[in-house]
């Protein structure tokens, strides 16, 4: 007896129980579908084509495009320095002085001795001369006029000889004095008054020049064919395909051209270097800084463009919300390069489709919207978040 009473007990308590989940999970379904129906509040924006430019960064060097070493070509002490160093000079101007007195007389000397094989040359022709006419008339013998030409020969010989070392005294007086061979920007003087030089060794100071220079960089050999089509297109140095980041970030204000590509590929790196050209007429530009190249890219023109806030990434693929009649559909998208919190579109959309850019983490497939406001893509950033509606 008592053990139907508790069987009839626990069949009432197994139905309320029941009852209960019945409820609450009816319960439950109209809350999901209450929250599921009740449209969700979004700002949406216009796929639409903008004229955009991108660029690709690379590492570079500024290069000058003319640049040589001084060093004396002869020895000697160091006499005179006539330039302000990191000052610019002009071609064929005075730079430096080495001890002239020894070359000066060499010089004397080797002119004095020119001098005299001339005047030796000149004593030997007459006698010649002389020695010739008296032989046509049988006046001396024969040997005379022998001995005459091979004086006048040997005359000849030492005043070639003479001449010889005139030049080379007067070369090396002339190098005693080193002028600037271009037009550039001299550096610190490596040497001071008194030093002893080497001929050939002693590096005395480097001259570079400014305006135009050059920056050389970097690029794989697959990239070959479009640079070199670049060249081929002679572009004007206001063309904007190339510009340079200085090193504070600063964009340097002229444009750059390609002035030659490099003979070959390095084999270790299967890259070629590019020298591109800049004018620099305040002389921002050093010899040696390093810079980052802009290169224009070819993503660069009329692309469809979208605020980058309105891409959701899921399983290493990109995916926007597009609005059609009060509601929103996933669609996937193949995108481009990135810039300025946009982003272009390759593949995925079209022109003039609406799409969500405030709200997207509460949506899902087929969810009911309630288009808020419609922005244009380049005022995206500056619109109220969805949070403060």
């Amino acid at each position: 007896m008592k053990k139907n009473i508790l069987n009839m007990q626990l069949i009432k308590l197994s139905g309320i129980v029941l009852i209960v989940i019945a409820g609450f999970s009816s319960c439950k379904k109209t809350v999901m579908h209450e929250m599921y129906d009740d449209p969700i509040s979004v700002i949406t924006t216009k796929v639409k084509k903008e004229k955009v430019a991108y660029y690709e960064a690379t590492p570079g060097t500024v290069i000058a495009l003319n640049e040589v070493e001084l060093r004396s070509e002869v020895r000697g002490l160091v006499t005179g320095i006539f330039f302000k160093e990191g000052s610019f000079i002009h071609k064929g101007q005075k730079l430096y002085e080495i001890d002239r007195t020894e070359y000066q007389a060499s010089y004397e000397q080797a002119r004095a001795n020119m001098d005299i094989a001339e005047a030796n040359m000149k004593r030997a022709q007459r006698y010649v001369d002389r020695y010739t006419m008296l032989n046509k008339q049988d006046a001396i013998a024969k040997q005379k006029l022998d001995d005459a030409l091979t004086d006048l020969r040997n005359a000849g010989l030492q005043l070639v000889s003479a001449k010889a070392g005139l030049v080379k005294a007067r070369t090396d007086l002339s190098y005693s004095v080193i002028k600037a061979p271009f037009d550039g920007t001299i550096g610190i003087s490596r040497v001071k008054m008194g030093t002893l030089v080497s001929p050939g060794q002693t590096l005395l100071n480097v001259i570079s020049s400014d305006d135009p220079i050059g920056v050389d960089f970097d690029v794989n050999e697959k990239q070959l064919g479009r640079f070199r089509k670049i060249k081929n297109e002679d572009l004007t140095g206001n063309d904007s395909i190339f510009r340079i980041v200085l090193p504070d970030n600063s964009v340097y204000p002229a444009n750059g051209k390609i002035l030659f590509i490099d003979r070959a590929v390095d084999p270790q790196t299967a890259t070629v270097t590019i020298r591109l050209v800049f004018p620099n007429p305040d002389g921002i530009l050093k010899t040696g800084m390093s810079c980052d190249v802009n290169v224009l890219s070819v993503s660069s023109g009329e692309r469809l463009v979208i605020p980058l806030k309105a891409v959701l990434e899921q399983m290493s693929e990109s995916f926007v919300f597009v609005v059609d009649s009060q509601k929103v559909h996933q669609s996937k998208v193949e995108l481009g390069a990135h810039f300025r919190g946009k982003v272009i579109v390759a593949n995925g959309l079209t022109e003039g489709q609406q799409i969500v850019t405030e709200g997207v983490q509460k949506l899902r497939n087929d969810a009911k919207v309630n288009v808020v406001r419609t922005t244009s893509v380049s005022e995206h950033n500056k619109q109220r978040k969805l949070g403060s509606l």
